[in-house]
């Protein structure tokens, strides 16, 4: 451990994840900046904010909204994922599974290992796709652009967050067991209901934001009414204990 509590390797993963999110900034806006800087074809601020306003908007609650939920599962590793980005609907998934597969628990230093790992490979994995997509993209464009594969790719977003909701709500990869954990999603989706039907619409990422708060709040409240359990690893649940209970006492009045 080093002065600020954190172990070497977590400290030289921050080191080496801010050194390589400063570089990928830079190469992000380096590009834009220097062929607007090489053809003089700098756009002005107003048609700047005219195009850019909607997506902005949709963006920007977006990414406060992933850095905030995905770094306590993804731990260091959050650092690689935003900047290959995909993180919800690739990177997530993987870093879970992995964690699953594995049987390692987030916030150690063998969960960022794990991590990281299924990151790395994730995103090697996705150029190759995208390589061998960019070479096949003109003898596939019948088949892409067939009313079947157009509304079959619909789905597709649905059904991966339809498997990662119930993968959660089934297993426990942060270890330890949770019971009555289904009933922490209630309160946010009742919340975000009533802004959608009785004030006004949201984008996903301002949405997610919102609910951000009252999923723990009300996580807290149910935890704390008893309505929410943690049980570590190898200790007895409630309903495990009582026949436990029952048996010792009729061997006591035995």
């Amino acid at each position: 451990m080093n002065k600020n509590g954190l172990s070497e390797y977590t400290n030289s993963v921050h080191r080496i994840g801010r050194i390589g999110t400063v570089i990928a900034i830079a190469v992000m806006l380096g590009i834009p900046v220097t062929m607007c800087t090489d053809f003089d074809m700098w756009p002005k601020a107003a048609d700047l904010l005219m195009f850019c306003g909607g997506l902005l908007a949709l963006y920007v609650p977006t990414g406060i909204v992933e850095s905030v939920t995905y770094t306590p599962i993804l731990g260091s590793s959050i650092y690689m994922s935003l900047i290959t980005g995909n993180v919800s609907n690739i990177k997530l998934p993987c870093a879970l599974n992995a964690l699953d597969i594995a049987k390692a628990e987030q916030n150690t230093d063998e969960g960022d290992a794990v991590c990281t790992i299924a990151i790395a490979v994730s995103s090697l994995i996705t150029i190759a796709v995208v390589i061998v997509g960019v070479l096949m993209l003109v003898p596939l464009q019948p088949l892409l652009s067939s009313p079947t594969v157009q509304v079959a790719t619909s789905y597709m977003l649905p059904a991966l967050f339809g498997c990662m909701f119930i993968r959660l709500m089934v297993t426990n990869p942060a270890g330890g067991r949770i019971t009555g954990k289904w009933k922490m999603m209630i309160p946010p989706i009742l919340f975000l209901l009533a802004i959608l039907v009785f004030v006004t619409k949201l984008n996903r990422g301002i949405g997610v934001l919102i609910t951000i708060p009252v999923m723990i709040l009300s996580s807290w409240l149910l935890f704390k009414s008893g309505q929410v359990k943690v049980i570590q690893e190898g200790q007895p649940s409630a309903e495990e204990k009582q026949p436990n209970t029952v048996k010792n006492e009729t061997i006591t009045e035995k």
